[in-house]
């Protein structure tokens, strides 16, 4: 069994390397579509709602990989490859201050818009609603994956390392949003 799972990633490690952006946004959406299956058995769904999941692996293959490709490129260049303890500081704030807020807030309208099609009234509100909690709720947990991320791993697994967390992030946010929607309707 260990050959097969050293063969494949060796075979994933290639493909990382010849096609970078196709590898992250294919492992963003495998790891977005992974959650919502996890997310919909704890929230009691019988049925796996292939529809919404297949949505939800969209938003991880076209958004969440490539904006994480795009964001850790664009950090190396703005702090020129530095690792010191002070440059990873100032990346993990720059990501909270910038792509945290921004991705929580584009999750919660692409999962209210196009996932539940709820009409835009409906979603506003929401956001308006549950957006503050949500990003102070980031606030306290993304921080600490940001400086493992920016202080251990090499450029090339940095987005894989946060599809997996956000895989995590994505089950807690998939039920907030659910539980919201579920009481109204």
């Amino acid at each position: 069994m260990s050959d097969i799972i050293n063969v494949a990633w060796r075979k994933y490690l290639l493909q990382l390397q010849l096609h970078p952006l196709k590898t992250k946004a294919i492992t963003a959406g495998v790891l977005a579509g992974c959650s919502d299956a996890v997310a919909q058995k704890i929230s009691g769904i019988k049925k796996l709602q292939l529809k919404r999941l297949l949505l939800i692996m969209l938003y991880g293959f076209a958004y969440g990989g490539p904006f994480g490709h795009f964001l850790h490129k664009l950090m190396d260049i703005i702090f020129k490859g530095k690792k010191d303890n002070k440059t990873v500081v100032k990346k993990v704030l720059l990501e909270q201050l910038t792509s945290s807020p921004w991705n929580n807030f584009f999750f919660m309208m692409y999962y209210g818009l196009v996932v539940e099609g709820r009409p835009w009234g409906l979603v506003k509100n929401k956001v308006r609603k549950d957006y503050p909690s949500i990003q102070l709720t980031a606030w306290k947990f993304w921080p600490i994956v940001g400086w493992v991320n920016y202080q251990y791993m090499p450029l090339q697994f940095r987005v894989i390392f946060h599809s997996f967390v956000a895989s995590c992030w994505a089950i807690f946010l998939n039920l907030k949003a659910r539980s919201v929607t579920n009481k109204k309707a």
